[in-house]
């Protein structure tokens, strides 16, 4: 049976219990950097032996901040975002918030949906992933004015804060590697861009680049694929079956890289000998895979940092000032990529 208590303990017993004022337990909470070490050891042990919880809907009452930020990705069902995630989170805890997380599935008026239930809840701050929204989700921050940071995405051209890459340049380098290696018989094996600027930017790039050196994907040869590695493996899996197969696979991400990998694994094609297969991201085990993956570097670890520290720091200075920040993109070369002499 369980055993509901209505006798909490309040921010006054803890005073008592640490033997101090309620305005020094307020401010070992909100402003411990002021209070004396011992003392705030003291509080700490009477929060603890109490099971003190602060209520934090109280404070946003009264008009103070919530300690709250929210976070809205596309998914949380793949590794795509998982290190980004973890680092932002981590930022926030070390500047005091707490993070609010809600995926929206590659539905941007979903996301416009996720983003209005985070601001019910009074969160301090928002994140988004990447710099296409809809009409609603923008007309909804400018409405709010609440400070915001989109992740992932770099853009010079934009009227909102950001920090992280340019994706035309990440497909640019991709399809440059592959290139460089002799390649000309090349396969684009992308996610649907509708909604997802990272996909569209990415392809493009790649695209742009092949043709810049009079290398043209046959339409046959560029596929959709999702977030998915059983979902790329059977898209590739109707590629390489054919008699004409490229000598090589660009993926716009990690994940579909796999993917790639293991539909040439079970038709017995030798990666890299018969067929180079590139990735995007540099995900976690995207090297420990065999063979390990060729891929562009996104620094996600660095990129949730500096964007949970660019927000925290709006929110506690209260300024305006749009911040742009890039991050620099890396060639990964691993044993998934080879030179072509054919």
């Amino acid at each position: 049976m369980t055993v509901i208590n209505d006798n909490k303990p309040d921010i006054v017993d803890v005073a008592k219990a640490a033997r101090v004022s309620i305005s020094t337990v307020s401010r070992s909470f909100n402003h411990p950097d002021l209070v004396n070490p011992t003392t705030r050891r003291r509080v700490e042990r009477a929060v603890i032996k109490l099971g003190y919880i602060r209520n934090r809907a109280a404070q946003v009452m009264h008009g103070k901040r919530s300690g709250t930020i929210g976070l809205v990705v596309p998914t949380i069902d793949n590794a795509i975002f998982a290190e980004l995630i973890q680092s932002f989170t981590t930022e926030l805890d070390a500047c005091g918030f707490t993070m609010l997380i809600a995926s929206h599935g590659f539905d941007l008026d979903r996301e416009y949906a996720m983003l209005r239930k985070l601001l019910e809840h009074r969160v301090d701050g928002l994140a988004v992933i990447g710099l296409e929204h809809s009409d609603a989700t923008h007309h909804l921050i400018e409405q709010q004015g609440i400070p915001i940071i989109a992740i992932w995405n770099y853009s010079e051209n934009t009227n909102m804060s950001c920090v992280g890459v340019e994706n035309t340049e990440a497909g640019r380098l991709a399809a440059h590697h592959l290139l460089s290696l002799g390649h000309r018989k090349i396969s684009l094996v992308f996610p649907s861009t509708a909604g997802n600027d990272r996909a569209y930017d990415r392809f493009h790039g790649a695209l742009n680049e092949l043709r810049s050196k009079d290398v043209e994907v046959p339409e046959n040869w560029i596929l959709e694929a999702p977030y998915n590695i059983a979902e790329a493996k059977r898209a590739c899996l109707s590629l390489l079956k054919e008699n004409n197969i490229p000598t090589a696979i660009l993926c716009g991400n990690d994940i579909i890289a796999q993917g790639a990998l293991y539909a040439a694994q079970k038709l017995s094609i030798d990666v890299p000998a018969d067929l180079s297969v590139m990735g995007i991201g540099d995900f976690k085990g995207s090297g420990e895979i065999e063979p390990g993956l060729s891929t562009i570097r996104i620094p996600a670890k660095n990129i949730g940092s500096l964007a949970a520290k660019h927000l925290t720091d709006e929110i506690a200075d209260k300024h305006a000032d749009l911040v742009k920040e890039k991050c620099e993109l890396r060639i990964i070369e691993r044993g998934s990529t080879a030179r072509q002499f054919n």
